[in-house]
Protein backbone atom coordinates (compact mmCIF):
# COMPACT_ATOMS: atom_id res chain seq x y z
CA UNK A 1 0.00 0.00 0.00
CA UNK A 2 1.11 3.52 -1.18
CA UNK A 3 0.23 6.97 0.90
CA UNK A 4 -1.90 9.37 -1.31
CA UNK A 5 -3.20 12.33 -1.05
CA UNK A 6 -6.50 12.48 0.42
CA UNK A 7 -9.24 15.51 -0.20
CA UNK A 8 -10.11 17.36 3.53
CA UNK A 9 -13.58 17.11 4.87
CA UNK A 10 -15.40 20.04 3.45
CA UNK A 11 -16.61 20.57 7.01
CA UNK A 12 -12.83 21.36 7.82
CA UNK A 13 -11.19 23.48 6.07
CA UNK A 14 -7.03 23.49 6.89
CA UNK A 15 -6.95 26.29 9.24
CA UNK A 16 -9.45 24.62 11.32
CA UNK A 17 -7.71 21.48 11.26
CA UNK A 18 -4.00 23.08 12.34
CA UNK A 19 -5.79 24.73 15.16
CA UNK A 20 -7.37 21.44 15.91
CA UNK A 21 -4.20 19.31 15.74
CA UNK A 22 -2.54 22.25 18.08
CA UNK A 23 -5.03 22.40 20.80
CA UNK A 24 -5.67 18.34 21.06
CA UNK A 25 -1.83 18.40 22.09
CA UNK A 26 -2.96 20.32 25.07
CA UNK A 27 -5.95 18.90 26.48
CA UNK A 28 -9.63 17.83 25.03
CA UNK A 29 -11.83 20.53 24.81
CA UNK A 30 -15.10 18.07 23.53
CA UNK A 31 -17.78 21.21 23.04
CA UNK A 32 -15.83 22.94 20.61
CA UNK A 33 -15.29 19.75 17.97
CA UNK A 34 -19.02 19.24 17.76
CA UNK A 35 -19.49 21.72 15.18
CA UNK A 36 -16.32 21.42 13.30
CA UNK A 37 -16.48 17.67 13.51
CA UNK A 38 -20.27 16.99 12.07
CA UNK A 39 -20.60 14.06 9.43
CA UNK A 40 -20.12 14.75 5.88
CA UNK A 41 -23.19 15.34 3.77
CA UNK A 42 -22.95 11.98 1.69
CA UNK A 43 -24.77 11.99 -1.28
CA UNK A 44 -28.15 10.42 -0.64
CA UNK A 45 -28.37 7.09 -2.16
CA UNK A 46 -28.07 3.41 -0.70
CA UNK A 47 -24.89 2.51 -1.95
CA UNK A 48 -21.94 4.44 -2.72
CA UNK A 49 -18.84 4.73 -3.78
CA UNK A 50 -15.32 6.29 -2.09
CA UNK A 51 -12.92 7.31 -4.45
CA UNK A 52 -9.64 5.58 -3.18
CA UNK A 53 -7.03 6.74 -5.57
CA UNK A 54 -5.57 9.86 -5.70
CA UNK A 55 -7.23 11.06 -8.75
CA UNK A 56 -9.20 9.17 -11.26
CA UNK A 57 -11.13 9.80 -14.61
CA UNK A 58 -15.02 9.76 -14.93
CA UNK A 59 -15.72 8.65 -18.21
CA UNK A 60 -18.66 8.32 -21.05
CA UNK A 61 -18.53 4.86 -21.45
CA UNK A 62 -17.17 1.92 -19.66
CA UNK A 63 -14.22 2.43 -21.77
CA UNK A 64 -10.71 3.36 -20.67
CA UNK A 65 -10.40 5.03 -24.29
CA UNK A 66 -13.89 7.01 -23.57
CA UNK A 67 -14.07 10.82 -23.30
CA UNK A 68 -13.67 11.92 -19.94
CA UNK A 69 -16.72 14.15 -18.68
CA UNK A 70 -15.50 14.72 -15.02
CA UNK A 71 -12.14 14.60 -12.27
CA UNK A 72 -12.82 13.28 -9.10
CA UNK A 73 -10.02 13.04 -5.95
CA UNK A 74 -9.40 10.59 -3.58
CA UNK A 75 -12.41 10.63 -0.71
CA UNK A 76 -15.35 11.74 -3.23
CA UNK A 77 -18.44 10.19 -2.42
CA UNK A 78 -20.68 9.23 -5.72
CA UNK A 79 -24.21 7.50 -6.10
CA UNK A 80 -23.46 3.74 -7.35
CA UNK A 81 -26.19 3.29 -9.61
CA UNK A 82 -25.13 -0.22 -11.12
CA UNK A 83 -21.76 -2.08 -11.67
CA UNK A 84 -21.27 -2.93 -15.25
CA UNK A 85 -18.91 -4.75 -17.83
CA UNK A 86 -16.75 -2.41 -19.70
CA UNK A 87 -13.40 -2.33 -21.19
CA UNK A 88 -9.47 -1.52 -19.80
CA UNK A 89 -6.67 -2.97 -21.72
CA UNK A 90 -3.91 -5.26 -19.89
CA UNK A 91 -5.88 -5.28 -16.89
CA UNK A 92 -7.97 -8.44 -15.22
CA UNK A 93 -10.76 -6.01 -13.83
CA UNK A 94 -12.95 -5.28 -16.33
CA UNK A 95 -15.93 -3.83 -14.33
CA UNK A 96 -17.17 -0.13 -14.02
CA UNK A 97 -19.73 1.25 -11.76
CA UNK A 98 -22.40 3.61 -13.46
CA UNK A 99 -22.97 7.53 -11.53
CA UNK A 100 -24.89 10.19 -12.44
CA UNK A 101 -21.41 11.82 -13.58
CA UNK A 102 -20.35 9.17 -15.94
CA UNK A 103 -18.25 5.46 -15.26
CA UNK A 104 -15.87 4.88 -13.25
CA UNK A 105 -13.26 2.24 -13.50
CA UNK A 106 -14.52 -0.52 -10.68
CA UNK A 107 -11.07 -0.85 -8.33
CA UNK A 108 -10.92 3.15 -7.85
CA UNK A 109 -14.10 3.16 -5.85
CA UNK A 110 -14.63 0.94 -1.80
CA UNK A 111 -18.08 0.16 -2.03
CA UNK A 112 -19.49 2.02 1.16
CA UNK A 113 -23.03 2.82 2.78
CA UNK A 114 -24.01 5.95 4.83
CA UNK A 115 -25.60 4.45 8.27
CA UNK A 116 -25.27 6.67 11.04
CA UNK A 117 -25.52 4.71 14.35
CA UNK A 118 -27.21 5.24 18.01
CA UNK A 119 -24.96 5.87 20.38
CA UNK A 120 -24.65 3.06 23.51
CA UNK A 121 -25.50 4.80 26.91
CA UNK A 122 -22.63 3.60 28.13
CA UNK A 123 -19.56 1.01 27.16
CA UNK A 124 -20.45 -2.83 28.42
CA UNK A 125 -18.22 -4.58 30.30
CA UNK A 126 -16.07 -6.75 27.98
CA UNK A 127 -14.04 -9.18 30.32
CA UNK A 128 -12.31 -7.14 32.54
CA UNK A 129 -12.61 -3.87 31.03
CA UNK A 130 -15.15 -1.89 29.78
CA UNK A 131 -15.18 -0.80 25.87
CA UNK A 132 -16.91 -1.48 22.59
CA UNK A 133 -15.81 -2.96 18.91
CA UNK A 134 -17.34 -1.21 16.37
CA UNK A 135 -17.18 -0.62 12.55
CA UNK A 136 -17.37 2.57 10.90
CA UNK A 137 -20.88 2.79 9.43
CA UNK A 138 -19.77 5.75 7.14
CA UNK A 139 -18.13 6.36 3.92
CA UNK A 140 -15.62 8.12 6.33
CA UNK A 141 -15.44 9.93 9.83
CA UNK A 142 -12.51 12.77 10.67
CA UNK A 143 -11.06 12.18 14.16
CA UNK A 144 -9.17 14.25 16.72
CA UNK A 145 -5.97 13.13 18.08
CA UNK A 146 -6.17 13.02 21.36
CA UNK A 147 -1.97 12.58 22.55
CA UNK A 148 -0.14 14.20 19.55
CA UNK A 149 1.76 13.81 18.05
CA UNK A 150 1.15 11.18 15.86
CA UNK A 151 3.15 8.00 16.23
CA UNK A 152 2.23 5.78 13.83
CA UNK A 153 3.72 6.25 10.11
CA UNK A 154 0.56 6.44 8.62
CA UNK A 155 -0.66 8.97 11.06
CA UNK A 156 2.43 11.30 10.46
CA UNK A 157 1.82 11.53 6.98
CA UNK A 158 -1.42 12.60 7.51
CA UNK A 159 -0.40 15.65 9.68
CA UNK A 160 2.61 16.30 7.72
CA UNK A 161 0.62 16.34 4.76
CA UNK A 162 -2.17 18.63 6.43
CA UNK A 163 -4.62 16.10 6.34
CA UNK A 164 -7.37 14.89 8.20
CA UNK A 165 -7.11 11.84 10.80
CA UNK A 166 -9.80 10.18 8.69
CA UNK A 167 -11.14 6.49 9.53
CA UNK A 168 -13.27 4.32 6.78
CA UNK A 169 -15.87 2.77 6.37
CA UNK A 170 -15.66 -1.07 7.14
CA UNK A 171 -12.74 -0.29 9.58
CA UNK A 172 -12.81 -1.91 12.98
CA UNK A 173 -12.32 -0.22 16.22
CA UNK A 174 -11.74 -0.64 20.02
CA UNK A 175 -13.88 2.28 22.25
CA UNK A 176 -12.05 2.53 25.42
CA UNK A 177 -14.31 5.48 26.60
CA UNK A 178 -17.00 7.77 25.74
CA UNK A 179 -18.28 11.44 26.63
CA UNK A 180 -21.41 13.19 26.57
CA UNK A 181 -21.77 16.87 25.67
CA UNK A 182 -23.59 19.38 27.20
CA UNK A 183 -25.75 19.39 23.80
CA UNK A 184 -26.21 15.31 23.89
CA UNK A 185 -23.41 14.50 21.27
CA UNK A 186 -21.64 11.91 22.15
CA UNK A 187 -17.82 11.32 21.61
CA UNK A 188 -16.10 7.74 21.43
CA UNK A 189 -12.43 7.46 22.05
CA UNK A 190 -10.71 5.49 19.92
CA UNK A 191 -7.40 3.02 21.12
CA UNK A 192 -6.26 0.37 18.56
CA UNK A 193 -5.96 -2.98 20.94
CA UNK A 194 -3.57 -4.37 18.95
CA UNK A 195 -0.60 -3.34 17.04
CA UNK A 196 -1.26 0.79 17.86
CA UNK A 197 1.63 2.44 18.50
CA UNK A 198 0.31 4.38 20.57
CA UNK A 199 -2.33 6.91 18.77
CA UNK A 200 -5.42 8.04 20.55
CA UNK A 201 -8.37 8.99 18.84
CA UNK A 202 -12.02 11.07 19.36
CA UNK A 203 -14.79 10.08 16.86
CA UNK A 204 -18.38 11.17 16.34
CA UNK A 205 -20.15 8.18 17.78
CA UNK A 206 -22.92 7.99 14.94
CA UNK A 207 -20.28 7.27 12.73
CA UNK A 208 -19.73 4.11 14.64
CA UNK A 209 -21.88 0.90 14.64
CA UNK A 210 -21.49 -1.78 18.07
CA UNK A 211 -20.46 -5.02 16.74
CA UNK A 212 -23.03 -7.58 18.25
CA UNK A 213 -21.99 -10.77 19.80
CA UNK A 214 -24.16 -12.83 17.48
CA UNK A 215 -22.83 -11.33 14.23
CA UNK A 216 -19.29 -12.49 14.59
CA UNK A 217 -20.26 -15.71 16.30
CA UNK A 218 -18.73 -18.86 14.73
CA UNK A 219 -19.83 -20.51 11.70
CA UNK A 220 -20.01 -24.44 11.47
CA UNK A 221 -18.32 -25.02 14.61
CA UNK A 222 -18.64 -28.26 15.06
CA UNK A 223 -16.83 -28.76 11.45
CA UNK A 224 -13.32 -30.15 11.93
CA UNK A 225 -12.54 -30.90 8.73
CA UNK A 226 -12.07 -27.22 6.98
CA UNK A 227 -9.13 -25.66 5.13
CA UNK A 228 -8.67 -22.68 2.90
CA UNK A 229 -7.29 -23.01 -0.72
CA UNK A 230 -5.86 -19.52 -2.33
CA UNK A 231 -4.87 -19.59 -5.69
CA UNK A 232 -2.26 -16.68 -6.08
CA UNK A 233 -2.34 -17.29 -9.80
CA UNK A 234 -1.79 -14.17 -11.60
CA UNK A 235 -5.34 -14.51 -13.95
CA UNK A 236 -7.05 -16.45 -11.10
CA UNK A 237 -7.28 -14.57 -7.86
CA UNK A 238 -9.67 -16.37 -5.49
CA UNK A 239 -10.43 -18.18 -2.03
CA UNK A 240 -12.05 -21.22 -1.55
CA UNK A 241 -13.39 -22.54 2.03
CA UNK A 242 -13.69 -26.26 2.33
CA UNK A 243 -15.31 -28.55 4.70
CA UNK A 244 -14.00 -32.10 3.50
CA UNK A 245 -14.61 -32.09 -0.16
CA UNK A 246 -17.30 -29.50 0.00
CA UNK A 247 -16.53 -25.81 -1.18
CA UNK A 248 -18.65 -23.69 1.49
CA UNK A 249 -17.67 -20.12 0.16
CA UNK A 250 -15.43 -18.63 -2.39
CA UNK A 251 -14.52 -15.07 -3.30
CA UNK A 252 -11.99 -12.88 -5.57
CA UNK A 253 -8.89 -11.64 -3.67
CA UNK A 254 -6.12 -9.64 -4.07
CA UNK A 255 -2.51 -11.54 -3.43
CA UNK A 256 0.61 -10.29 -2.73
CA UNK A 257 2.53 -8.85 -5.96
CA UNK A 258 6.31 -9.21 -7.03
CA UNK A 259 8.97 -9.21 -4.33
CA UNK A 260 6.05 -9.22 -1.79
CA UNK A 261 3.96 -12.26 -3.55
CA UNK A 262 2.28 -14.36 -1.02
CA UNK A 263 4.53 -17.51 0.17
CA UNK A 264 3.25 -20.86 -1.79
CA UNK A 265 2.62 -24.06 0.13
CA UNK A 266 5.49 -26.03 0.65
CA UNK A 267 4.62 -29.09 -2.12
CA UNK A 268 5.29 -31.44 1.37
CA UNK A 269 3.31 -29.46 3.67
CA UNK A 270 -0.38 -30.16 4.76
CA UNK A 271 -0.83 -26.28 4.21
CA UNK A 272 -0.21 -23.51 6.65
CA UNK A 273 -1.96 -22.84 10.15
CA UNK A 274 -3.65 -20.25 10.88
CA UNK A 275 -2.26 -19.36 14.29
CA UNK A 276 -4.00 -16.24 15.32
CA UNK A 277 -6.62 -14.11 14.65
CA UNK A 278 -8.07 -10.50 15.59
CA UNK A 279 -10.84 -8.62 15.30
CA UNK A 280 -8.82 -5.62 14.40
CA UNK A 281 -5.03 -4.74 13.46
CA UNK A 282 -2.98 -2.15 13.35
CA UNK A 283 -0.67 -3.49 10.28
CA UNK A 284 3.04 -2.64 9.43
CA UNK A 285 6.06 -3.52 8.09
CA UNK A 286 9.10 -3.73 5.53
CA UNK A 287 9.72 -6.37 2.95
CA UNK A 288 11.50 -5.79 -0.21
CA UNK A 289 8.66 -4.48 -1.87
CA UNK A 290 8.56 -1.35 0.44
CA UNK A 291 7.44 -0.39 3.68
CA UNK A 292 3.47 0.10 4.46
CA UNK A 293 1.94 1.15 8.11
CA UNK A 294 -2.21 0.57 7.79
CA UNK A 295 -4.36 1.76 10.84
CA UNK A 296 -7.38 -1.25 11.66
CA UNK A 297 -7.12 -3.87 9.47
CA UNK A 298 -10.44 -6.13 10.08
CA UNK A 299 -10.95 -9.68 10.32
CA UNK A 300 -7.38 -10.56 10.09
CA UNK A 301 -6.30 -14.56 10.29
CA UNK A 302 -2.60 -14.76 10.60
CA UNK A 303 -1.51 -17.83 8.82
CA UNK A 304 2.26 -17.25 8.00
CA UNK A 305 5.47 -15.68 9.42
CA UNK A 306 4.24 -12.84 11.91
CA UNK A 307 2.38 -10.86 9.42
CA UNK A 308 0.73 -12.58 6.54
CA UNK A 309 -2.76 -12.98 6.86
CA UNK A 310 -6.32 -13.28 5.26
CA UNK A 311 -7.75 -9.27 6.36
CA UNK A 312 -10.18 -7.22 5.41
CA UNK A 313 -9.18 -4.29 3.02
CA UNK A 314 -10.37 -0.98 2.75
CA UNK A 315 -8.01 0.87 0.77
CA UNK A 316 -8.77 -0.73 -2.48
CA UNK A 317 -11.61 -2.30 -4.50
CA UNK A 318 -9.13 -3.91 -7.08
CA UNK A 319 -10.03 -8.01 -6.36
CA UNK A 320 -9.23 -10.16 -8.66
CA UNK A 321 -5.12 -8.59 -9.22
CA UNK A 322 -2.34 -9.12 -7.01
CA UNK A 323 -1.88 -5.78 -4.69
CA UNK A 324 -0.21 -6.95 -1.64
CA UNK A 325 3.07 -6.85 0.04
CA UNK A 326 2.05 -10.65 0.84
CA UNK A 327 -1.27 -10.75 2.59
CA UNK A 328 -4.49 -11.65 1.56
CA UNK A 329 -6.82 -9.03 0.88
CA UNK A 330 -10.41 -9.72 0.47
CA UNK A 331 -13.63 -7.83 0.64
CA UNK A 332 -14.56 -6.47 3.88
CA UNK A 333 -17.69 -9.13 4.04
CA UNK A 334 -15.80 -11.81 2.45
CA UNK A 335 -13.00 -11.74 5.27
CA UNK A 336 -15.71 -11.32 8.37
CA UNK A 337 -17.11 -14.92 7.05
CA UNK A 338 -13.77 -16.51 6.54
CA UNK A 339 -13.10 -14.87 9.94
CA UNK A 340 -15.85 -16.99 11.90
CA UNK A 341 -15.91 -19.71 9.98
CA UNK A 342 -12.19 -20.45 10.23
CA UNK A 343 -10.61 -21.97 13.22
CA UNK A 344 -9.90 -21.14 16.20
CA UNK A 345 -12.71 -19.53 17.39
CA UNK A 346 -12.14 -15.96 18.89
CA UNK A 347 -13.47 -14.38 22.46
CA UNK A 348 -16.15 -11.37 21.57
CA UNK A 349 -14.51 -9.71 24.44
CA UNK A 350 -11.15 -9.64 23.57
CA UNK A 351 -11.50 -10.15 19.50
CA UNK A 352 -7.93 -11.88 19.79
CA UNK A 353 -6.72 -15.61 19.79
CA UNK A 354 -3.07 -17.06 19.61
CA UNK A 355 -3.51 -21.12 18.86
CA UNK A 356 -0.52 -22.85 20.92
CA UNK A 357 -0.06 -26.07 19.75
CA UNK A 358 -2.33 -27.55 16.37
CA UNK A 359 -6.21 -26.51 16.07
CA UNK A 360 -6.05 -23.59 13.71
CA UNK A 361 -7.60 -23.98 10.27
CA UNK A 362 -5.45 -24.93 7.40
CA UNK A 363 -4.35 -22.32 4.35
CA UNK A 364 -3.03 -23.78 1.42
CA UNK A 365 -1.61 -21.48 -1.21
CA UNK A 366 -0.74 -22.59 -5.01
CA UNK A 367 -0.44 -20.84 -7.96
CA UNK A 368 -3.07 -23.03 -10.55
Amino acid sequence: MSYRRHTPNKNLSRRDFLKLSAASMGGLALKPWRTLFQLADFPQSDRLGRVCFGKIDVKSQPDYDSQTVAVLYEDAVVPWLQEVSGRWPWRNNQRWVETPQGFIWCPYLQPVRNQPAQPVESLPLMGDQHGLWVEVSVPYVDAILSNGPPRSAWWQYRQESSQPFRFYYSQVLWVDQMKVEDDGGVWYRINERYGNPGDIFWCPAEALRPLTQEEVSPISPDVEDKRIEVDINWYTQTISCYEGNTEVYFARISSGKAEGATPLTPIVSPGFMIWRKLFSLHMGGNTAAGSWDVPAVGWTSLFHGDGVAIHSTYWHNNYGEPMSHGCVNARPEDAKWIFRWAQPAVSFETGDVTVVGAGGTRVIVNEW
